[in-house]
Order: C-alpha cells, then structure tokens, then sequence
C-alpha cells in the first residue's frame, strides 16, 4: 500500500498472458492495492482506464487491439493514471518509446515483488509529481493573464482619463473591494468598456 494511505490504490492490469495477469493481481492484492479491471487487450485496456480512473495501469508492451506503447500515450496525453510498462523486453529502443509514450516506471519479466512494488510506487510518486507540477504552470499562467489584464486596465485609465499609474491601479482595487470581485475581473470590465471612475 502506498505511503501509508488509507483508500488502496486502485489498480488496472492489462496484460495479454492470463497466467501472468493472474500473478500480477496477487502480487498486488497482497500488498493492499485494489486491481478494479483487468484485460488482455490493449483497446479494452484504455476504455477501462477511461471509464474506472485508476491510480495506475500496468501495461504489458505487447497486446492485440492495441499496443501498449499506443495505450500509454493515451492515458499520459489524456493525464488519466500513472503508467507502469511491462514487458518481456528489454531493447534500449523499446524502454525509450515507452518513456516518450509517458511510461513513469518499466519493468522486464520476469520480475519478483521486490521489483514490483518500487517501480509501481516510482511511477506513482511521478505521476503526482507531474500533476502538481501542471497545475503549478497552470495557475502561474493564470496569474501571469490577470497581470496582463490587470496592466491593461491601468493602461486604458492612463491614456483615455490622463490618471496617474498610482491612481489607476488604487481605482481597480477600491472597485474590487467594494464590488467583492478579483481585481483582474474589475479590470476585464474596464478593457471591454464597461466600467470607467
């Protein structure tokens, strides 16, 4: 189980030996995690990962349907789950599609539980890294638009009303604050024309 979580770790296993898959899900069961879908084919490993949202997926390489390459480029494209490949090979070509497809973790059969375990906890831990990391970018981005908006206004109140930079700025925020908006909602008002001292 993961970092001492109580809710398991919930798990899609998509591996086209059944005798394989079937060990995969012990291995996994014992040590706490929930495997909610299983498959032997690539395609129905992906509309699996869509409709349960697992915390991870492990992929073998090769399945009908779908490669899992092909899936792991989906469900990194598309942020659904972390991805762990495994595969009966080990070609340096092979690891670095994988690692391009999104793949966080790879692991070459056969592999005993003492590998198991830390590359399923490898590919969780950057797959939370990877999210928190985006949503760092995203709301930087955010923040860096408001700015923009924001200098935009005082722009607008600068040359259209000939108020001071100091003044323009203190009129957006004596809006917001009365008005009990964000200062760059204020400012989107005065852009569009629409709010003026």
């Amino acid at each position: 189980m993961s970092a001492g979580l109580e809710v398991p770790v919930r798990v899609v296993l998509a591996e086209d030996e059944a005798i394989i898959r079937l060990d995969l899900r012990e291995l996994l069961q014992e040590e706490g995690y929930q495997v909610v879908g299983e498959t032997g084919r690539g395609d129905e490993a992906l509309e699996l990962v869509r409709r349960l949202r697992p915390d991870l997926v492990v992929l073998d390489i090769k399945m009908p349907g779908l490669d899992g390459i092909t899936v792991a480029r989906e469900i990194a494209g598309e942020r659904l789950a972390a991805v762990l490949m495994v595969t009966a090979f080990s070609q340096r070509e092979l690891v670095e599609q994988a690692r391009d497809a999104g793949a966080l973790a790879y692991l070459v059969k056969p592999f005993q539980k003492a590998d198991l375990i830390p590359a399923i906890e490898i590919a969780l831990g950057r797959y939370s890294e990877l999210v928190a990391l985006e949503r760092d970018i995203d709301d930087l981005q955010a923040r860096f638009e408001a700015r923009k908006i924001v200098d935009r206004a005082k722009g607008r109140l600068m040359d259209e009303l000939g108020m001071s930079e100091q003044d323009a700025y203190r009129f957006l925020r004596e809006q917001a604050m009365a008005g009990r908006q964000r200062i760059d909602e204020v400012a989107r008002r005065v852009v569009a024309g629409e709010l003026t001292p």
